[in-house]
């Protein structure tokens, strides 16, 4: 079975690397002329990295990450709204890792490119358009800069992994626009010294300005490098909401953010030390009521982009794709197991996407924002313990990350040979 997967990020390799692992024959077509790893973080989450175990990458994925072992919410003056474990010691059999995104994919280029062959992955190589034929789907890709046509692929699937600008969703949603949030981000990663744990993220303020911050690896000299995030309102985006990975003056960044020196962390002084800051909006886009046609389906942020909120986007783009492997090893006629996958996964992850907006587990620090705007001596007064709990565990079900489910439900793929479940 000859898969033509649209993308070589992160959902799309994870992917190439589930079809393989069941017999399957992938070929991944990045439309970037040659993969760029670039260096900013990101978290994956216990469910996700159960996957990445199974199919053998969890000893690589811990040696060049941080496993995460606390999540923490401030208000604007720096205090604790909220702290909960994560990862192992929050009990889950499977940490959460926080890594620099391009030591994420580079990982997983590696696995694939041992496991599928160097001449299954093919940059440079843009779809542009795909239609059915017999019993397959043929595609055609050009080159972006040029336009030139550069293969046209036949094979029995069409899987696209192109991100939120995905090609394989534009042509079934043509009209569809770019959903804005009103507000951009800062992004940096700088060296410094560990603060609280040495393994927390922590996320402060509230929808209209929060900072978030997580160390995705630890240097030689004691320092770590940490990802940041300084979120700003904006009513102009300042750029084309299509642009991503935009350097940007630190300036208004940091006079936004001139008096959240705090006693754990210097907030001015970690972006002020930042070499190369990017900025780029809040974007998603509407639920879709469909994402499977006949032999072509859709993962990760081509099938269900959502804002930043919580951790998840990378890691429910590994999750799809073991659900997507998943069905079609257990259904005969691949467009039936394209359903089944559509029937599993698009109620729930619809449904992060509207939750998202609603910031999610972050709606703690708009209500002590709003209920207290000065601060609080006893977070009790503010938000009662049961408020707390609940936005938490009913966010971590809704994704399908509470303890229980990672760690009692079974498998999706059998463990293959040679490769440790755990």
């Amino acid at each position: 079975m000859k898969v033509i997967v649209v993308g070589g990020g992160i959902g799309g390799l994870s992917l190439a690397l589930s079809l393989h692992q069941i017999g399957f024959e992938p070929h991944v077509f990045e439309s970037a002329p040659a993969f760029q790893f670039l260096g900013l973080g990101i978290n994956v989450q216990p469910h996700a990295v159960r996957e990445l175990t199974e199919l053998g990458l969890g000893e690589p994925l811990a040696r060049h990450s941080i496993a995460t072992a606390e999540l923490a919410y401030f208000n604007k003056h720096g205090q604790l709204v909220w702290s909960e474990a994560r990862g192992v010691a929050a009990g889950y059999r499977w940490p959460q890792h926080s890594i620099s995104r391009g030591e994420l994919q580079h990982l997983l280029l590696d696995a694939a490119q041992a496991r599928l062959g160097h001449d299954r992955i093919r940059t440079g190589h843009h779809l542009a358009a795909f239609e059915p034929r017999g019993d397959g789907v043929v595609a055609r890709f050009v080159d972006r800069a040029s336009g030139r046509d550069v293969a046209t692929v036949e094979g029995d699937l069409l899987v696209g992994a192109d991100g939120i600008h995905s090609a394989v969703r534009h042509t079934f949603s043509p009209q569809e626009a770019l959903h804005y949030e009103g507000v951009v981000n800062y992004r940096g990663v700088s060296a410094a010294p560990p603060y609280l744990s040495g393994a927390t993220m922590v996320i402060a303020g509230h929808r209209d300005q929060r900072f978030v911050a997580y160390p995705i690896r630890r240097l030689a000299d004691g320092n770590c490098l940490i990802n940041w995030i300084c979120v700003a309102r904006s009513d102009d985006p300042m750029l084309p909401l299509e642009e991503w990975g935009v350097r940007a003056d630190k300036a208004p960044i940091l006079k936004q953010y001139a008096t959240w020196t705090f006693p754990w962390l210097d907030i001015p002084a970690l972006v002020e030390r930042t070499e190369d800051v990017f900025v780029f909006p809040d974007v998603d886009r509407d639920p879709l009521p469909q994402w499977s046609y006949g032999r072509v389906t859709m993962v990760g942020d081509a099938a269900h982009p959502m804002l930043p909120v919580g951790a998840q986007a990378g890691s429910q783009a590994i999750v799809d794709g073991r659900v997507l492997a998943a069905a079609l090893l257990r259904f005969a006629d691949p467009a039936e197991a394209l359903r089944h996958y559509q029937r599993e996964r698009m109620d729930a992850m619809n449904g992060m996407i509207l939750r998202n907006r609603r910031l999610g587990p972050e709606t703690v620090m708009q209500l002590a924002e709003e209920r207290a705007p000065d601060g609080f001596t006893d977070i009790a007064a503010v938000l009662s313990k049961d408020e707390l709990d609940d936005a938490a565990i009913s966010f971590k079900r809704a994704a399908g990350f509470d303890v229980d489910t990672v760690n009692t439900r079974p498998s999706y793929l059998p463990p293959t040979a040679g490769w440790p479940a755990h």
